[in-house]
Protein backbone atom coordinates (compact mmCIF):
# COMPACT_ATOMS: atom_id res chain seq x y z
CA UNK A 1 0.00 0.00 0.00
CA UNK A 2 1.43 3.25 -1.24
CA UNK A 3 1.57 6.09 1.71
CA UNK A 4 -0.40 9.60 1.48
CA UNK A 5 2.15 11.69 -0.40
CA UNK A 6 2.16 15.15 -2.55
CA UNK A 7 4.39 14.08 -5.06
CA UNK A 8 3.09 17.23 -6.85
CA UNK A 9 5.49 19.32 -4.19
CA UNK A 10 8.61 16.84 -5.17
CA UNK A 11 11.55 17.41 -7.69
CA UNK A 12 13.90 14.75 -8.91
CA UNK A 13 17.61 15.11 -9.53
CA UNK A 14 19.03 12.64 -11.34
CA UNK A 15 22.63 12.82 -12.26
CA UNK A 16 24.29 11.09 -15.27
CA UNK A 17 27.16 10.47 -17.13
CA UNK A 18 26.59 8.03 -20.24
CA UNK A 19 23.45 6.41 -19.11
CA UNK A 20 21.30 6.42 -22.33
CA UNK A 21 20.45 2.11 -21.80
CA UNK A 22 19.59 3.05 -17.78
CA UNK A 23 17.76 5.88 -17.79
CA UNK A 24 14.68 5.19 -19.83
CA UNK A 25 14.39 2.50 -17.18
CA UNK A 26 15.03 4.78 -14.23
CA UNK A 27 12.08 7.74 -15.57
CA UNK A 28 9.83 5.06 -15.83
CA UNK A 29 10.31 3.23 -12.84
CA UNK A 30 9.62 6.85 -11.03
CA UNK A 31 5.89 8.58 -10.14
CA UNK A 32 4.67 11.23 -11.37
CA UNK A 33 6.31 14.21 -8.90
CA UNK A 34 5.87 18.03 -9.70
CA UNK A 35 9.51 17.21 -12.68
CA UNK A 36 13.03 15.19 -13.27
CA UNK A 37 15.90 17.00 -13.97
CA UNK A 38 18.86 15.23 -15.31
CA UNK A 39 21.69 16.54 -14.62
CA UNK A 40 23.86 15.57 -17.63
CA UNK A 41 27.72 15.46 -17.06
CA UNK A 42 28.99 15.65 -20.33
CA UNK A 43 27.95 12.30 -21.91
CA UNK A 44 28.79 11.17 -25.26
CA UNK A 45 25.98 8.84 -25.92
CA UNK A 46 22.15 9.65 -26.23
CA UNK A 47 21.89 10.56 -22.88
CA UNK A 48 20.23 13.78 -23.13
CA UNK A 49 18.02 12.52 -25.85
CA UNK A 50 16.85 9.53 -24.23
CA UNK A 51 15.65 12.33 -20.63
CA UNK A 52 14.18 14.42 -23.10
CA UNK A 53 12.39 11.71 -24.66
CA UNK A 54 11.54 10.79 -20.96
CA UNK A 55 9.99 14.34 -20.01
CA UNK A 56 12.80 15.05 -18.11
CA UNK A 57 14.09 18.70 -18.18
CA UNK A 58 18.18 18.23 -18.87
CA UNK A 59 20.76 20.37 -18.05
CA UNK A 60 23.87 20.24 -19.04
CA UNK A 61 27.43 20.33 -16.83
CA UNK A 62 30.57 19.85 -18.34
CA UNK A 63 32.73 19.93 -15.14
CA UNK A 64 32.90 16.04 -14.31
CA UNK A 65 31.97 14.82 -11.06
CA UNK A 66 29.02 13.42 -9.22
CA UNK A 67 28.65 16.86 -6.75
CA UNK A 68 29.19 19.07 -9.93
CA UNK A 69 26.24 17.02 -11.72
CA UNK A 70 23.83 17.39 -8.43
CA UNK A 71 24.75 21.11 -8.14
CA UNK A 72 24.15 21.61 -11.47
CA UNK A 73 20.23 20.20 -10.70
CA UNK A 74 20.00 22.50 -7.84
CA UNK A 75 20.73 25.64 -9.83
CA UNK A 76 18.48 24.51 -12.34
CA UNK A 77 15.62 24.51 -8.97
CA UNK A 78 16.72 27.64 -8.04
CA UNK A 79 16.18 28.96 -11.33
CA UNK A 80 12.99 28.10 -12.03
CA UNK A 81 12.08 29.56 -8.12
CA UNK A 82 14.13 33.23 -9.89
CA UNK A 83 11.14 32.70 -12.59
CA UNK A 84 8.27 32.66 -10.32
CA UNK A 85 8.06 28.95 -9.71
CA UNK A 86 7.55 27.99 -6.64
CA UNK A 87 10.02 26.07 -4.78
CA UNK A 88 9.24 22.26 -4.45
CA UNK A 89 8.92 21.15 -0.88
CA UNK A 90 11.19 17.98 -1.43
CA UNK A 91 14.42 17.45 -3.65
CA UNK A 92 15.01 12.82 -4.49
CA UNK A 93 18.11 12.52 -5.39
CA UNK A 94 18.42 8.96 -7.55
CA UNK A 95 21.37 7.43 -9.49
CA UNK A 96 20.60 6.86 -13.50
CA UNK A 97 22.21 3.74 -13.67
CA UNK A 98 18.58 1.60 -12.30
CA UNK A 99 20.33 0.30 -9.53
CA UNK A 100 18.39 2.16 -7.22
CA UNK A 101 14.33 1.52 -7.24
CA UNK A 102 13.47 4.68 -7.97
CA UNK A 103 9.53 3.30 -7.50
CA UNK A 104 9.83 3.65 -3.53
CA UNK A 105 9.91 7.52 -3.72
CA UNK A 106 6.86 7.97 -2.28
CA UNK A 107 8.01 5.84 0.73
CA UNK A 108 11.14 7.71 0.58
CA UNK A 109 9.49 11.31 1.32
CA UNK A 110 6.42 10.03 3.60
CA UNK A 111 8.48 10.59 6.96
CA UNK A 112 9.18 14.44 5.50
CA UNK A 113 5.59 15.14 4.78
CA UNK A 114 4.48 13.41 7.72
CA UNK A 115 6.29 15.57 9.56
CA UNK A 116 8.63 13.22 11.51
CA UNK A 117 11.73 13.77 9.16
CA UNK A 118 13.59 15.99 7.30
CA UNK A 119 15.94 13.69 5.55
CA UNK A 120 15.37 10.18 4.82
CA UNK A 121 18.08 8.00 3.23
CA UNK A 122 17.80 4.98 1.56
CA UNK A 123 20.18 2.30 3.33
CA UNK A 124 21.02 -0.25 0.37
CA UNK A 125 23.03 -1.85 3.80
CA UNK A 126 19.54 -2.40 6.00
CA UNK A 127 17.70 -3.72 2.45
CA UNK A 128 18.46 -6.50 0.23
CA UNK A 129 21.06 -6.43 -2.21
CA UNK A 130 21.53 -8.56 -5.42
CA UNK A 131 24.73 -10.68 -5.23
CA UNK A 132 27.71 -8.28 -6.72
CA UNK A 133 25.72 -5.01 -6.42
CA UNK A 134 27.93 -3.95 -4.18
CA UNK A 135 31.23 -4.84 -4.39
CA UNK A 136 33.06 -5.47 -1.16
CA UNK A 137 34.84 -2.43 -0.67
CA UNK A 138 32.07 -0.57 -0.93
CA UNK A 139 30.56 -2.42 1.78
CA UNK A 140 33.14 -2.15 3.94
CA UNK A 141 33.70 1.56 2.67
CA UNK A 142 30.79 2.64 3.77
CA UNK A 143 30.30 0.71 6.90
CA UNK A 144 33.66 2.55 7.62
CA UNK A 145 32.30 6.15 7.12
CA UNK A 146 29.49 5.37 8.86
CA UNK A 147 31.40 4.25 11.57
CA UNK A 148 33.74 7.19 11.94
CA UNK A 149 30.98 9.56 11.35
CA UNK A 150 29.45 8.10 14.51
CA UNK A 151 32.70 8.45 16.58
CA UNK A 152 33.45 12.24 15.00
CA UNK A 153 29.78 13.61 14.26
CA UNK A 154 27.27 11.53 17.31
CA UNK A 155 24.74 10.19 14.43
CA UNK A 156 23.85 6.73 13.54
CA UNK A 157 24.35 6.33 10.15
CA UNK A 158 24.07 2.65 7.83
CA UNK A 159 24.79 3.88 4.33
CA UNK A 160 25.83 6.45 2.11
CA UNK A 161 23.52 5.73 0.01
CA UNK A 162 22.88 7.85 -3.39
CA UNK A 163 18.97 7.43 -2.94
CA UNK A 164 17.50 10.25 -0.57
CA UNK A 165 15.33 12.80 -0.16
CA UNK A 166 15.66 16.11 1.53
CA UNK A 167 13.33 18.99 2.82
CA UNK A 168 14.39 21.70 -0.01
CA UNK A 169 14.10 24.59 2.54
CA UNK A 170 16.36 23.09 4.96
CA UNK A 171 18.73 21.63 2.10
CA UNK A 172 19.70 25.28 1.15
CA UNK A 173 20.43 25.84 4.58
CA UNK A 174 23.40 23.44 4.20
CA UNK A 175 25.83 24.95 1.58
CA UNK A 176 26.79 21.96 -0.34
CA UNK A 177 29.85 22.85 -2.11
CA UNK A 178 31.26 19.24 -2.81
CA UNK A 179 31.77 18.42 -6.53
CA UNK A 180 32.66 15.04 -7.09
CA UNK A 181 32.41 11.36 -4.29
CA UNK A 182 32.82 13.56 -1.47
CA UNK A 183 29.01 14.83 -1.88
CA UNK A 184 27.00 11.60 -0.13
CA UNK A 185 28.78 12.01 2.98
CA UNK A 186 28.87 15.42 2.78
CA UNK A 187 25.13 16.09 3.07
CA UNK A 188 25.06 13.45 5.87
CA UNK A 189 27.43 15.64 8.15
CA UNK A 190 26.23 19.02 7.14
CA UNK A 191 22.48 17.82 8.22
CA UNK A 192 23.73 15.89 11.35
CA UNK A 193 25.58 18.97 12.14
CA UNK A 194 22.50 21.30 11.59
CA UNK A 195 20.82 19.01 13.87
CA UNK A 196 17.95 17.86 11.30
CA UNK A 197 15.66 15.12 11.95
CA UNK A 198 17.03 11.89 9.79
CA UNK A 199 15.57 8.69 9.44
CA UNK A 200 16.98 5.55 7.44
CA UNK A 201 14.48 3.53 5.05
CA UNK A 202 15.66 -0.53 3.86
CA UNK A 203 16.23 -0.01 0.04
CA UNK A 204 16.69 -3.00 -2.34
CA UNK A 205 19.64 -2.56 -4.34
CA UNK A 206 20.20 -4.09 -7.84
CA UNK A 207 22.71 -4.07 -10.18
CA UNK A 208 23.52 -1.24 -12.42
CA UNK A 209 23.07 -1.47 -16.13
CA UNK A 210 27.00 -0.90 -17.30
CA UNK A 211 30.09 -0.13 -15.44
CA UNK A 212 30.28 2.06 -11.94
CA UNK A 213 31.98 5.07 -12.29
CA UNK A 214 33.15 4.77 -9.04
CA UNK A 215 33.30 1.07 -7.45
CA UNK A 216 33.63 -0.47 -10.90
CA UNK A 217 37.24 0.39 -11.23
CA UNK A 218 40.18 0.49 -9.07
CA UNK A 219 41.29 4.00 -9.18
CA UNK A 220 37.79 5.00 -8.83
CA UNK A 221 37.40 3.08 -5.49
CA UNK A 222 40.60 4.91 -4.33
CA UNK A 223 39.47 7.79 -5.24
CA UNK A 224 35.93 7.69 -3.69
CA UNK A 225 37.89 6.25 -0.55
CA UNK A 226 39.83 8.98 -0.37
CA UNK A 227 37.62 11.88 -0.96
CA UNK A 228 35.09 10.63 1.32
CA UNK A 229 37.68 9.94 4.42
CA UNK A 230 39.28 13.48 3.47
CA UNK A 231 35.70 14.65 3.50
CA UNK A 232 35.06 12.91 7.24
CA UNK A 233 38.65 14.52 7.92
CA UNK A 234 37.71 18.00 7.12
CA UNK A 235 34.50 18.05 8.61
CA UNK A 236 35.63 16.80 12.18
CA UNK A 237 38.21 19.25 12.39
CA UNK A 238 35.66 22.09 11.90
CA UNK A 239 33.44 20.37 14.51
CA UNK A 240 36.17 19.94 16.92
CA UNK A 241 35.91 23.92 16.94
CA UNK A 242 32.29 24.42 16.85
CA UNK A 243 31.20 21.40 18.63
CA UNK A 244 27.25 22.01 19.77
CA UNK A 245 26.77 20.56 23.13
CA UNK A 246 24.15 17.79 22.09
CA UNK A 247 23.50 15.96 18.60
CA UNK A 248 20.00 14.09 18.71
CA UNK A 249 20.47 10.53 17.31
CA UNK A 250 17.32 8.88 15.73
CA UNK A 251 15.75 6.24 15.02
CA UNK A 252 15.79 3.68 11.85
CA UNK A 253 13.26 2.36 10.42
CA UNK A 254 13.48 -1.18 10.31
CA UNK A 255 12.32 -3.60 7.71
Amino acid sequence: MQPNTNLASVAVVIPALNEERSLPLVLADLPAVGYVIVADNGSTDATAEVALEGGAIVVHEAQKGYGSACLRGLAAIAAKIEHGEAPPQIVVFVDADFSDHADMLPELIAPIQSGEADFVLGSRLLGEREPGAMPPQSVYGNKLACFLMRILFGVRYTDLGPFRAIDYAKLCTLGMEDENFGWTIEMQIKAARAGLRHLEIPVPYRNRIGTSKISGTLSGSFKAGYKILYTIARYGMRSRKTQPSSLRVHRRVEA
